[in-house]
């Protein structure tokens, strides 16, 4: 058995920038740290900041008042924001970019007198804080199958956006039926999958050609690592979701020859490389990396809490040892 392990994977721009911010709130005031939802899907960084401080929750109504609370990397809505501000909460916002783009470009096209069909999964956290930026003004579209049912707009104009972390073979199959029922629908000028979703999801196109099995690692929350997941097995290998190592059997492994390793973009690579190391275990010869391409993307902190960040560090720098 051999080892092809996709690159790129893991940890995307937006997940490095969200969970550096829930590091620096700690060090800059100190535990406990607030966090609306978890910061990404992945439970293996949501055990780890929770040793050091962060406490995690859906519900405002239970961070005392005054407290410092972060907003997870999938955004929130404007009512989220209110009721924060209601609760004189001091909130640092680890949004992600591509997100808060996605919520700007609601806004944009609302004032232009747009229908807006938004394609994302119901009940996802990104996909609620999105449809929260106009409550009941975007139509949200989950499946192919539901675009025979949506209501017949009025608008002259009507465009789509997407949830970020979708499949984009996924996307393109809902996005050419809206286009079959409403011919006036239009594209955004650039596309909302995030650069990192897309590139892993080619990453996966390419090693599932050579690959009998593989494993995508990453929780089962996370819709990116499930998107990758179903491309994996739409493109004709035997695929499993896994949050580690702990979680492949011989079934999984049966009678390949080659084993696709990839992660989500909320997966912490020691994970990954725990898994490889259970590989090797299971009698892997060899591990080989397949580079799709190199990512150079970053995301900074907001200014206000790196300036008070670097503040801390240059007080307990002057302390005498």
């Amino acid at each position: 058995m051999n080892v092809l392990l996709a690159a790129p994977r893991g940890f995307c721009a937006g997940v490095d920038r969200a969970i550096e911010i829930v590091e620096m709130a700690l060090e800059v005031y100190g535990p406990p740290i607030y966090v609306r939802h978890e910061i990404i899907h992945n439970e293996h960084v949501v055990g780890r900041l929770r040793e050091v401080g962060a406490i995690f929750t859906d519900d405002l109504s239970e961070v005392p008042e005054g407290s410092n609370l972060v907003f997870s990397a999938h955004g929130v809505s404007p009512a989220v924001h209110a009721e924060a501000t209601a609760r004189q909460l001091n909130v640092v916002d680890a949004t992600c970019p591509l997100v808060t783009k996605i919520h700007l470009e609601v806004q944009k096209y609302l004032k232009r007198g747009y229908g807006i069909f938004y394609i994302g999964h119901r009940g996802h956290v990104e996909t609620e804080g999105t449809l929260g930026q106009a409550p009941g003004r975007l139509h949200l579209v989950t499946t192919v199958a539901e675009v025979a049912d949506l209501p017949e707009l009025e608008e002259e104009k009507l465009i789509y956006l997407t949830q970020t972390t979708l499949s984009i073979d996924e996307t393109i199959d809902i996005v050419h039926a809206l286009q079959q029922r409403f011919p006036r629908l239009e594209a955004p000028p650039k596309g909302d999958i995030c650069y990192a979703t897309q590139n892993r999801q080619d990453a996966v196109k390419q090693i599932a050609r050579r690959a009998d099995v593989i494993l995508v690692v990453g929780s089962q929350t996370s819709s990116n690592s499930r998107s990758l997941r179903q491309v994996a097995q739409a493109h004709g290998a035997r695929a499993y979701l896994i949050d580690g190592a702990e979680n492949i059997t011989d079934a999984m492994v049966a009678g390949a020859s080659v084993v696709g390793v990839t992660a989500g973009a909320s997966a912490p690579e020691d994970i990954v490389q725990g898994v490889i190391a259970a590989l090797r275990r299971r009698g892997a010869e060899t591990v080989e990396e397949f580079v799709l391409l190199e990512e150079d993307v970053v995301f900074q902190a907001p200014p206000g809490l790196v300036q008070l960040y670097r503040g801390k560090k240059a007080e307990i720098a002057a302390v005498p040892a």
